[in-house]
């Protein structure tokens, strides 16, 4: 398996094209990065504990018709699967409202995370949300302790929404902090990068804490990666975000992707010529999110992103 992905299941309501209609899409990022590592014709697996109810197994046959081999035996239970139903602003930004308890799908456990799924994996990926409850918090840092000590690449989404941590940032922040030790490769956004610290706050992770690369997405103004040999940004597109969901997860699972497509399989093997690649690629991907105004149904595929890449944005 090329890339295994751990973490929160979410069931999105965006706006649908008509008044007052809805359109059903999956959600949790590791999620969406399991779909998009799999649109770019790499092998993915998702473990993430969802309900026996209508939400969730809608949540785990689109996982399996997008190729993403689902690695959770069973259900947990009836009508447990969190919904979010999305608002949207004018300039692309999201608010939730979760019409059950935040945190209701999170009953992954430490037995659901099977060695030998990690054993298989080139790259292992987790995300934020599922630090803020129990047992699936435990369940995350079995894995990424896990992956680190047998020498996998592990990722990790700096993912902060208030609702899943009761508006507590700093309780957001130390849990991700202890978690750091097991990761090399970090993504973060503009906001969550205040709470680690920033700029100067990188540098001195990857000075304690063995990080190789924290990535900083910008949505439309692009990404900037800090790495230990210095920073690289690529830019955006001029595309309107109409609605960004989606784009940071086609971005992390393009940068991914494309360090696996390098033939890169321990963080040994990571250069600045792989980053800059990995980083024009996950530019690519986000970008087409955005101007396919972001549903989850519009992560790109590999042709797609190649495409791109060698014509360019009209």
């Amino acid at each position: 398996m090329d890339i295994f992905c751990i973490g929160e299941a979410v069931i999105d309501f965006l706006p649908g094209g008509e008044p007052a209609s809805y359109i059903r899409n999956l959600g949790g990022a590791p999620a969406n990065v399991a779909i998009a590592v799999s649109r770019n014709g790499l092998e993915a697996g998702f473990c993430g504990k969802v309900g026996d109810d209508d939400f969730g197994r809608f949540l785990v046959s689109t996982l399996k018709e997008n190729g993403v081999r689902y690695l959770c035996d069973g259900f947990c239970g009836s009508a447990v699967t969190t919904m979010a139903f999305v608002t949207l602003t004018g300039g692309g930004e999201r608010s939730f409202t979760f019409a059950r308890k935040p945190g209701a799908d999170m009953f992954l456990t430490k037995e659901d995370v099977k060695k030998t799924d990690i054993e298989s994996a080139t790259v292992v990926h987790a995300g934020s949300c599922s630090l803020s409850a129990e047992p699936a918090a435990s369940a995350t840092f079995y894995a990424l302790r896990l992956a680190g000590s047998m020498g996998k690449i592990v990722s990790f989404d700096v993912n902060y929404r208030n609702l899943m941590w009761k508006n507590d940032s700093k309780a957001a922040a130390e849990k991700i902090f202890e978690v750091l030790p097991y990761v090399d490769l970090l993504k973060v956004s503009e906001e969550e990068a205040a709470m680690l610290g920033g700029e100067d706050g990188f540098f001195n992770l990857m000075e304690s804490n063995g990080l190789s690369a924290v990535v900083e997405t910008l949505g439309p103004e692009g990404a900037v990666c800090y790495f230990k040999g210095g920073t690289l940004r690529v830019g955006g597109t001029s595309a309107k975000p109409v609605d960004t969901t989606g784009a940071g997860d086609a971005f992390w699972a393009g940068f991914l992707s494309k360090l696996v497509m390098q033939g890169m399989g321990r963080v040994s093997d990571l250069t600045e010529e792989k980053i800059k690649k990995a980083m024009e690629y996950g530019n690519v991907a986000g970008s087409l999110c955005i101007l396919s105004k972001g549903a989850i149904s519009s992560l790109p595929t590999r042709a797609m992103v190649e495409k791109y890449l060698e014509k360019g944005f009209d």
